[in-house]
């Protein structure tokens, strides 16, 4: 049983783990959509929707933070764009789509997109 083992491992190392989410989260960021394999796309979910709640705040802290995780340009669109539009928002500001199986390896792909 795996009871309370909510981190997905992906078969890498920790270092790798964190480079593979952070560079999902840009590209959705920047995207606002992308294609992934479905457990990818649950390990992202909350990361991101926890961006958007700081990018709501709008604080320096909030910003400097979104900066060390997305990079300027990512933070700027959380900042202008993306905190705005969920202001009066208050969560699930993502969707999971799901799409039928990869035809190479049979895995399953997902599309996540912002609401």
């Amino acid at each position: 049983m795996i009871h309370g083992n909510k981190l997905r491992k992906f078969n890498r190392e920790v270092n790798q783990r964190r480079a593979l989410i952070a560079g999902l989260a840009r590209s959705l960021i920047l995207k606002e959509r992308i294609k992934t394999t479905e457990a990818k796309a649950k390990s992202l979910r909350p990361y991101v929707e926890k961006m958007i709640t700081h990018a709501k705040v709008g604080t320096l802290s909030s910003r400097r933070l979104l900066i060390s995780k997305v990079g300027i340009d990512g933070a700027k669109k959380l900042m202008e764009v993306l905190g705005p539009k969920y202001k009066e928002r208050k969560g699930g500001y993502t969707r999971i789509i799901k799409v039928p199986r990869r035809v190479s390896d049979g895995s399953r792909i997902a599309v996540i997109e912002m609401v």
